[in-house]
Formats: structure tokens, sequence, C-alpha cells
């Protein structure tokens, strides 16, 4: 079996150009598009707003879904979105992500980074076995 790692998931996502991250919203899913990812202490991180609907869906249940397609291989990202809120990794994400620096700065009080804790990411592709990774 093929071993894939979190990595490869980073690649891919960043790949799809535009990923789709649900959260619930009460009893009601909510999907949005995402541009933003990021390694950062081995850990794979997204950013928002606090301000965002998003970011306080995820403070009410942190359990996330992620979906991205290039090609005819598709991931999909089970996990828990962690806030971290530290300035240095908010500095990161802008580094990585210069066009975020005309809406947000490291430390506004609304730019918000999470990574993804016990994540199991699957990529599927038409007509072959599905793979898998944890992280």
């Amino acid at each position: 079996m093929e071993e894939l790692s979190m990595e490869e998931v980073y690649e891919f996502l960043k790949k799809c150009g535009a990923y789709y991250l649900a959260t619930m919203d009460g009893d009601q899913p909510r999907v949005r598009p995402f541009g933003t990812v990021l390694i950062f202490e081995n850990k794979l991180y997204f950013q928002t707003a606090k301000a965002k609907n998003v970011s306080k869906q995820i403070k009410k249940n942190p359990k996330i879904e992620i979906c991205g397609m290039s090609g005819d291989r598709w991931v999909r990202v089970e996990a828990v979105a962690v806030e971290d809120d530290r300035t240095e990794v908010r500095e990161k994400m802008l580094d990585a992500y210069p066009q975020l620096k005309s809406m947000y700065s490291a430390d506004d009080g609304n730019n918000q980074v999470l990574y993804l804790r016990n994540a199991t990411a699957t990529f599927y592709s038409f007509g072959g076995e599905p793979k898998a990774v944890k992280f």
C-alpha cells in the first residue's frame, strides 16, 4: 500500500487552488471556498477571520471537512479545527499569502489561523482505490 503524508495533502490542496471547507451551523451544513494552506511546526493550517460566520461555527463545533479536486483526483479531509493564537503563525500565513496583507495583519484581532487535529485525508480517483493518511 502506498504511504501518504500530510505534505502530500498540503501540495494537493495548493494545486487545487480553491478547496471547500464545511462546517455545521446548528443542523445546517455550510460550505465555502478557501484558498489558504500552510504547514507550520508539522501541522496543517488554514486562515479565516474571527468576524466571519465560519469562525463562529467552528467555535461551536470544531469538526470540519475539507474537499478539493484537481484533474481526476479529489481529497476529503475530516478533522477538528484548533485555533492557534500565536502571532508567529499568523505572520507565517501572511508571508505565504501576501495578498491577505491588505485585509489582515498578524495582530489585528480578526486574523485567525487554525490547524487540523485528528485529521484523516482520503484521496480518491475515478476507477482507483481510495488512499488515506492520518495526521
